[in-house]
């Protein structure tokens, strides 16, 4: 576990190292995108290849369980008015996103592509809801072969990292202000902390939105979870399947503890110093599970899944920038 979690806390330091360049900081990347890069060239050096079961296990709490923390510490910067005040149009439009990108997704990779199923509904669910988190909910419900869950947790790291990196570059395009755009960010990129990112690299008032509305997505994934053992059931006699479904649902608990931060924040009644602390921990907490993602990314690994599950990847990708910048502008400009 040590030796992870030091390899993270190494390069979130080399991340803050990196900001603190006024030339570099300058370009409004945060912290975050940088720890994010370290860590993939360092994941991809062949020393740490062969380190790789030592430094698990602490990847694996800096990028789920420090992730959760940084997430739920960020309520304390969000007050419950702010949620309210995006109005259910906000639901409306996660629903949206959902729904099309879930539809699009099977069918594409079904009928046209020539997928399993079992890729088309994971890499399907990772682009439209919360990314890996919803790949691995998703496959204990439908009991998913190992290989189409690697497959489509690649697809949703490598094209959630590139939204993360492309969006604040196409911010000053796009005519938004900067809270309607950290709704875009939140309603079509994969990722929890690849919204972070992004949202950080746009601005306060962009990175508020956008985690209130991702984290509307990842709540959204316990009635998907409820609805697919039948929907897939029913899917599966249809296509002559007979595997059983029907594992143990994963709930998103950590959303409920941002808004339980977020109800605690608006009370006013945190003191400072305090508020202060918390808030530097999550920050800390978020800078180590992008450095950990990054450690993660390896390049060889997404060599050699093949190129059908990447295009349909790369198509929903489109489709999450495309059509959903029309439907932000739609129900929400």
């Amino acid at each position: 576990m040590v030796p992870g979690l030091a390899l993270c806390g190494g390069l979130t330091l080399a991340g803050l190292a990196l900001h603190a360049i006024p030339a570099l900081a300058s370009t409004g990347v945060s912290p975050l995108v940088f720890a994010l890069l370290c860590g993939i060239v360092v994941g991809n050096l062949p020393i740490v290849s062969r380190h790789a079961k030592t430094l698990s296990p602490g990847l694996h709490i800096a990028t789920k369980k420090l992730l959760r923390l940084g997430i739920i510490l960020f309520g304390l910067s969000i007050t419950l008015q702010q949620i309210l005040g995006l109005g259910w149009s906000v639901v409306f439009l996660d629903i949206l996103v959902i729904t099309a990108v879930m539809s699009s997704g099977y069918f594409i990779g079904t009928r046209w592509l020539g997928l399993d199923r079992d890729t088309a509904l994971l890499t399907s669910a990772g682009s439209a809801i919360c990314g890996a988190a919803a790949v691995l909910a998703t496959e204990s419900m439908i009991k998913a072969r190992p290989a189409a869950t690697a497959m489509a947790v690649a697809t949703v790291v490598l094209f959630g990292s590139l939204a993360m990196l492309v969006y604040p570059l196409l911010y000053p395009m796009t005519g938004m202000h900067e809270g309607l755009f950290g709704i875009y960010i939140g309603s079509t990129i994969h990722e929890v902390a690849q919204v972070v990112a992004a949202g950080e690299a746009v601005g306060p008032d962009a990175l508020a939105n956008a985690l209130i509305v991702k984290l509307m997505r990842v709540m959204m994934l316990v009635p998907f979870l409820l609805l697919l053992p039948k929907l897939w059931a029913m899917r599966a006699r249809t296509d002559g399947d007979e595997r059983e479904s029907g594992g143990s649902m994963t709930i998103p608990w950590f959303a409920l503890g941002f808004i339980a931060m977020a109800g605690i924040n608006s009370t006013g009644e945190i003191p400072a110093t305090l508020h202060t602390s918390m808030s530097t921990l999550g920050s800390v907490a978020l800078t180590m599970a992008m450095a950990g993602l990054g450690v993660e990314t390896r390049i060889d690994r997404l060599r050699s899944l093949g190129m059908k599950p990447f295009l349909l990847a790369l198509i929903l990708f489109a489709l999450l920038m495309v059509g959903g910048f029309g439907a932000n502008l739609l129900l929400m400009g």
